[in-house]
């Protein structure tokens, strides 16, 4: 036993020399158990053990779980001895085995509990239990699904989803199988209740126009208590649906003084420091109302009361973590709970740093944080405003339920999103968010060539654009569509950097405005800007909502510095992420002709005709703000050898 703790502690010293490494850490060791004033150690000549009975293991807990005595599963939090990586190559690869050992055991306990629970219930928490441990975990997800759609509440089980997707995204660069695929897809289905028709819609403030009309079918609103979350319903019971309204401006989000583990006393200000940096980060997205980390700091002194605090302050998102310190690295866990909810986590990050600069870390991490949580909390209101009924809809609601429409690209749907935000500023003409939203919405019209008269639409998504900045021009979010909306539309290059980069001032941590400042930079022939931009949006978003969108510049870049290799691969992949996104097929289409790839050429070209089938080299070059002429023959060029029609 002592032999084999020598050779996996000390693998690369000689054996004489590993033993008495071994024997002078067993010294020490026995020195500072001393105060305990009891044996906790058994030594001999050949072993090292624990004393049975006098220590209590948490591992050895875990290991003996079984499925009427569940509850040490809880114990399984985090990584097996996880501050002991890197000590030994031969320890490591010891740990890495006991730590799958461990997690096998408490997957196959968790897996046996979760197939045993019938009710949705009982399955929620099982399968939350499961994530906990492997959440990679594709059947729990399932499970949580599942159990969502059955009691009714679709909204959550989409989450689960997104979630899942995510997860998979990272962790194992894949996406979801046939089979959880199969289930979102049953979820979707129409639900076998439904409601009445809801009132016709009130016209828009001016008319849509489009090149091609499509057809369009009646679009009945179906919805039923069974489509609403629990967490949408009142203390008293939500029986009043068509009355509640969101206040115009956002989602509710407070910030609790994070948990210190292990700190030292001068170290303990850590906890309320960042809590104040995130809440002085959050502060600049204008949608949001953010309730300071000094008015929940009783709550975090006492039981960290979700329930109390939703009822105190009536926050809808609240952000909560610890902060653990180990020699000069910090590990900082920061979690979203939806209170709505039942405070479901919706959203969690682990932070590694080293502790040598304490503000800068925590300036890093608030950053991220909330460049992270401003898309997925928009994302939650947007899917929890369309499961409310459609009578008496707010303005925000309509702002809300606009930005997934437009983004889908399905000509109905997108219609729809056009009709939401007319109906949004008809409502309430001083709103800026709907303003700069309909100024984002008329950039797709044109730059899909759904626009009948796409002259008139640039000028109208310019009138909006400028119209939101006049009504909050502390909006950074509306002032880089604006810049978007100049570049792109009107191609005034140098207008629009200046609008970014006020955007930028007003918040630095808006993740949209660095990519789109990113898309400037490259109409302006500033490659190496872009990307530096484009590092910085990733950071702050690298699983970002819009990201078909947004990644094109990447294919821009690499087209512009003649890596043409580079620009197919980011062409294939936000193509995959959005393939009725016209933009995206463009770069990549130069870029295979450049590498003289034609038959992929030929496919991308006959998938880009059937979204704009006018797309031809002359009505790009037209509608291109690229500002360099040698960038503009370049692209031309490898447009022209991909075939597309002149």
């Amino acid at each position: 036993m002592r032999g084999r703790l020598a050779e996996l502690l000390w693998s690369r010293r000689p054996e004489e020399q590993a033993r008495a490494s071994l024997r002078q850490e067993i010294h020490r060791l026995l020195d500072a158990l001393s105060p305990a004033k009891t044996e906790l150690l058994l030594v001999t000549r050949d072993h090292l053990s624990l004393k049975p009975g006098a220590v209590w293991v948490d591992v050895e807990e875990v290991m003996l779980t079984s499925t009427k005595e569940p509850a040490s599963l809880s114990l399984l939090d985090g990584d097996l001895l996880e501050d002991l990586d890197g000590i030994d190559s031969t320890f490591d690869m010891w740990l890495a085995t006991e730590r799958e050992r461990l997690r096998d055991r408490a997957r196959g306990i968790a897996e046996a509990l979760l197939r045993e629970q019938l009710e949705p219930d009982t399955a929620i928490p099982a399968a939350q239990r499961l994530l906990q441990i492997d959440r990679a975990h594709e059947g729990a997800w399932r499970a949580l699904m599942r159990a969502h759609a059955e009691r009714g509440e679709r909204g959550m089980a989409f989450q689960a989803y997104d979630r899942c997707r995510a997860v998979l995204a990272d962790l194992l660069d894949a996406t979801p199988s046939v089979e959880t695929q199969k289930l979102l897809n049953e979820i979707r289905g129409p639900s076998s209740i439904r409601a009445p028709a809801r009132p016709p819609v009130t016209a828009p403030t001016a008319p849509l126009v489009f090149a091609r009309e499509p057809e369009r079918e009646s679009r009945e609103t179906e919805w039923n208590d069974e489509d609403r979350a629990d967490g949408d319903r009142s203390e008293t019971g939500g029986a009043n649906w068509a009355d509640e309204r969101l206040p115009r401006g956002g989602a509710h989000v407070g910030v609790l003084p994070m948990q210190c583990v292990g700190l030292s006393d001068e170290d303990l200000y850590l906890g309320p420091g960042l809590a104040d940096e995130i809440t002085s980060a959050l502060s600049r997205f204008r949608w949001m109302f953010v309730v300071s980390s000094g008015s929940l700091m009783r709550f975090a002194q006492e039981n960290r009361d979700e329930a109390a605090i939703r009822r105190a302050f009536g926050i809808d998102f609240l952000l909560d973590g610890t902060i653990q310190r180990s020699r000069n690295k910090l590990r900082i866990t920061i979690k979203l709970m939806d209170l709505r909810a039942g405070n479901q986590i919706v959203w969690a990050r682990r932070f590694d740093r080293q502790a040598n600069d304490l503000l800068t870390v925590q300036d890093e991490i608030a950053a991220e944080v909330v460049g992270q949580i401003d898309p997925e909390i928009l994302l939650i209101e947007a899917k929890r405003s369309a499961a409310r009924p459609h009578v008496n809809a707010t303005a925000y609601d309509l702002v809300l339920r606009s930005i997934p429409l437009m983004t889908r690209f399905n000509r109905a749907d997108f219609v729809q999103a056009g009709e939401h935000l007319s109906r949004a500023i008809a409502l309430e003409p001083d709103y800026a968010a709907a303003h700069a939203w309909y100024a984002y919405w008329h950039i797709f019209l044109v730059g899909q060539d759904w626009a009948s008269e796409p002259t008139e639409m640039m000028k109208r998504g310019g009138d909006f654009a400028e119209r939101a900045i006049v009504l909050d021009p502390h909006d950074a979010r509306a002032l880089t569509i604006a810049g978007h909306v100049r570049a792109y539309l009107h191609h005034s290059l140098d207008e629009a950097a200046s609008l970014h980069e006020h955007a930028l001032e007003l918040n630095p941590n808006l993740a949209m405005a660095w990519a789109l400042s990113a898309i400037n930079q490259v109409y302006m022939g500033n490659p190496a800007d872009a990307e530096t931009r484009m590092r910085r949006y990733k950071a702050l978003s690298p699983l970002d909502p819009h990201a078909f969108f947004l990644d094109v510049v990447f294919g821009n870049i690499h087209l512009m510095r003649r890596d043409y290799q580079a620009a197919a691969i980011a062409g294939r992949a936000v193509t995959q992420l959005n393939p009725s996104f016209s933009a995206g097929y463009k770069p990549y289409l130069a870029a295979l002709g450049h590498l003289g790839r034609h038959d992929e050429a030929k496919t991308i070209l006959e998938r880009l005709l059937t979204i704009e089938s006018d797309f031809s080299i002359s009505r790009f070059m037209i509608r291109s703000p690229l500002a360099l002429p040698s960038d503009r023959e370049h692209y031309a060029e490898g447009l022209r050898l991909a075939k597309v029609p002149a």
